[in-house]
């Protein structure tokens, strides 16, 4: 199947689903998620495969097992091409229209203090600090789970502390629900922007390990 774009109907889907969320709409509708949603969001990943690797395309399913909110359906469609441990690309399509990211998206124990060790080099942490100021330059949304406080063991006026506060470091960008979505457009759109992203990830692949 070749990628032509998502259909209004993906959008009109999920912001039905927003309002009833439930086992008999989803049994209902299945057909138009299986045809406006899953079935273009695989087209676009197999376009970027030969680019970018093999994506993973996230059942729609929530885990309610232990969430306050029983909701049985996701109300977004995302996939994720994952280069690493917790490490790659991103692409989703909800209400809100079309959203790329990248980066690495968890990092705890060695992870996590080797991540806090190449932030704080001489060398390593500068280069972050550039490609991150360089793509927020060029329209780019920083994301992650941060800490409210600086990490123990480093100063509070470190120059990289906005960066050594991340627990996870994310870049994304929103394109919302312009006419160019539902076209093949779409696909040059997420192909820019993971190119765009490419080197962040190559940073995290680099200095985000075990």
């Amino acid at each position: 199947m070749e990628f032509t774009g998502f259909p209004v109907a993906a959008l009109d889907f999920y912001d039905d689903l927003e309002v009833d969320n439930t086992k008999s709409f989803w049994e209902a509708h299945k057909h138009v998620y299986a045809e406006s949603v899953k079935a273009p969001m695989t087209a676009l990943c197999k376009e970027l495969e030969a680019e970018f690797g093999t994506a993973k395309i996230f059942r729609p399913y929530r885990d309610v097992r232990f969430a306050k909110d029983k909701t049985p359906y996701k109300t977004h469609q995302g996939a994720y091409v994952g280069v690493g441990p917790a490490t790659g690309w991103y692409v989703e399509i909800s209400p809100a229209g079309l959203r790329t990211g990248a980066g690495f998206y968890e990092a705890s124990g060695t992870r996590l203090a080797a991540y806090r060790e190449a932030v704080a080099h001489e060398r390593f942490g500068p280069e972050l600090e550039a490609l991150v100021a360089g793509l927020e330059g060029r329209g780019f949304e920083v994301g992650g789970d941060t800490l409210k406080t600086h990490p123990r063991g480093f100063d509070a006026d470190h120059p990289r502390i906005a960066l050594l506060r991340h627990k996870s470091l994310t870049l994304g960008r929103q394109h919302g629900f312009g006419p160019e979505i539902h076209t093949a457009t779409a696909l040059d759109l997420v192909r820019d922007d993971w190119r765009s992203l490419r080197p962040l990830v190559e940073w995290a692949q680099r200095h985000v390990q075990d």
